[in-house]
């Protein structure tokens, strides 16, 4: 298999500590939950086609998480659901993801990478916020894979339950078609109903 040529991600932020990289996935969605992963990797890392998730198919998406998973010294995921994400918003809903995925490390990190500009403190361990972190850092491009995968899975899991959304293609971001079904089907109890769904907001389904 070939792949594009991209320069190589940093392994690290600050060599003499350890640290966790974190990102989510979901957060534009109109459906689901968010995700978000936290990833631990060994000093110096290397891995020529780690970036962001949203840089590399789909294929090669699942190929780099059983790599992550297999090389990782700790990775976790964490979830909210639309119904938390309804109560606390999605900014908040995503601090909570990867709180979660964070609190669900077998080895605590001594730093945590963010992707994105803002974050709510964990605990009594230091952050960084770096924007597009995950196109700087191996840790942050790895928990970007996580995340997105592993959310990827559940919005196929669900399609099968509620197929006229075709969730298995748009994985409940704003597409067209989602939008079209929503009008036509109504809403889902995995809808987020804080978000704008469509014109007016529809009967639960």
């Amino acid at each position: 298999m070939r792949y594009k040529s991209i320069k190589m991600l940093k392994s690290e932020y600050n060599s003499k500590i350890l640290e966790a990289g974190c990102d989510e996935a979901g957060r534009g969605c109109l459906s689901g939950p968010v995700y978000a992963a936290a990833v631990i990797l060994p000093k110096n890392y290397q891995n020529k086609i780690l970036n962001d998730s949203k840089q590399i198919n789909e294929k090669t998406r699942y190929q780099l998480r059983e790599q992550i998973e297999k090389d990782a010294l700790a990775y976790a995921v964490g979830v909210v659901d639309n119904i938390e994400i309804d109560k606390i918003n999605i900014l908040n809903a995503s601090f909570l993801a990867m709180h979660r995925a964070i609190d669900k490390l077998n080895i605590k990190p001594e730093f945590l990478l963010i992707d994105g500009n803002r974050f709510n403190p964990y605990k009594d361990i230091k952050h960084a916020c770096i924007i597009k972190g995950d196109a700087i850092y191996m840790s942050i491009a790895a928990a970007s894979i996580l995340a997105k995968t592993y959310r990827d899975d559940y919005m196929h899991k669900i399609h099968e339950e509620f197929s006229n959304y075709d969730w298995h293609k748009n994985k409940g971001y704003p597409t067209k078609s989602h939008r079209e079904a929503i009008a036509q089907y109504g809403i889902t109890k995995y809808h987020r109903l804080s978000y704008r769904l469509t014109d007016n907001q529809l009967k639960l389904f």
